[in-house]
């Protein structure tokens, strides 16, 4: 399976150096520039082996220009791609398709965010939570049909600091549509009575790539 890592900072003046970073190592995955900061960047990274992150990730970060911007570790996110158990293509689903949407340059707007499920979720039979899944999964489909939204779901339960079950990211050619997503989200029954915990929010564009 396929894990990815999210990470903010502040004080990027330069985002050409943190370009040059990443293509310098060779890491995989997407520079974003944040809508709520004129000086904030985000980076996420994503390998199939766990120590990537600790090896190639960790150095690169504790190396100019990485060294010298504002960590936000309160938007630090960590997940693993994760199967329902009905897909045909296993390595469509945990490896590929995640991979092309972090990558792909028709997906320019994202937004990141973790979350966690209340235990009344656990509680309910199978047959209830596939009930609830499916509303809510729905209407992700529908917005990915469409062309407006396209998601990746990273479990991260037992990965997470803050003890999250999962993290989200949302991306598409447009921003209102992904917001829009949220707003319909909010009102499904497992948003509206069965999470705990949503967010912060992390929102922003593409600025760089990986091929």
């Amino acid at each position: 399976r396929l894990f990815m890592q999210f990470m903010a900072f502040g004080g990027c003046t330069e985002i050409a150096a943190v370009m040059a970073a990443m293509e310098e190592n060779g890491v995989q995955g997407a520079i974003y520039e944040d809508i709520n900061d004129p000086q904030g960047i985000a980076i996420v990274t994503l390998s199939e082996d766990p120590a990537y992150f600790l090896s190639t990730v960790r150095k690169m970060l504790n190396q100019p220009p990485f060294s010298n911007l504002i960590p936000k570790p309160e938007h630090t996110m960590f997940g693993r791609t994760y199967s329902q158990g009905y897909e045909p293509d296993l390595e469509e689903a945990l490896i590929r398709r995640p991979t092309h949407r972090v990558t792909d340059p028709a997906l320019p707007w994202v937004v990141w965010y973790p979350l966690r499920r209340a235990g009344s979720f656990e509680q309910l039979t199978p047959d209830e939570q596939r009930v609830i899944l499916m509303e809510h999964s729905g209407i992700g489909m529908a917005f990915g049909r469409a062309g407006l939204g396209h998601d990746v779901r990273l479990a991260c339960h037992g990965l997470d600091k803050f003890d999250n079950d999962f993290v989200i990211g949302l991306l598409g050619p447009e921003l209102y549509p992904l917001s829009c997503i949220v707003q319909r989200m909010s009102k499904t029954k497992q948003t509206s009575q069965h999470l705990e915990r949503l967010g912060p929010f992390w929102i922003g564009k593409v600025a760089w790539q990986s091929k």
